[in-house]
């Protein structure tokens, strides 16, 4: 292997540290999400007695939301940068999530697309129980995309298990 063919792997390694500010982006996300999320539970908090229990179901989807959409975040900036930057230094940690033992792209990539699929339920939800204030085609869309998520979770899952059923059958041979 020559010199110049070794630096451009080097480059072409190390280049996967490009990553990190989208990753550090992902987390200031987070902060804004959380900082949202406590701003409408203090809504929902202080003008509690004055709603209908519509609204305090909306209310409450709407921190339900914000909560998923955090979990995706940060399913997808530990995730990734353990999958794709490097590998966080914490095995012996109490509070290291299960499921950093079993990641790797394909998971990674079912637990986003679940999580879409859970997001999209609760926007869907959202828009059922204030059905009368939504115009129907904004709900027939809203329907039209989560059997999009939903087709594509089951298109993905099924691609993954051939996939590694094909990987496990030629191992075994």
């Amino acid at each position: 292997m020559s010199l110049f063919e070794k630096r451009i792997e080097r480059v072409i390694f190390f280049s996967r540290w490009l990553q990190m500010p989208i990753y550090l982006g992902l987390i200031v996300a987070t902060i804004m999400y959380s900082i949202k999320f406590m701003i409408q539970l203090w809504h929902l908090v202080s003008d509690f007695s004055s709603l209908n229990e519509n609204t305090i179901m909306l209310s409450v989807l709407g921190l339900i939301d914000i909560s998923m959409v955090i979990n995706l975040l940060v399913v997808v900036f530990i995730g990734g940068y353990w999958t794709f930057v490097s590998k966080i230094e914490f095995e012996r940690h109490t509070d290291k999530p299960d499921w950093l033992n079993k990641i790797n792209a394909s998971t990674l990539k079912i637990k986003l697309i679940i999580s879409l699929v859970s997001i999209s339920g609760v926007h869907l939800l959202k828009t059922f129980v204030d059905i009368h204030n939504i115009p129907m085609q904004d709900a027939l869309l809203q329907i039209g995309i989560h059997l999009v998520f939903l087709i594509s979770v089951v298109m993905l899952a099924y691609a993954d298990k051939t996939m590694h059923s094909h990987d496990s059958a030629s191992s075994n041979h």
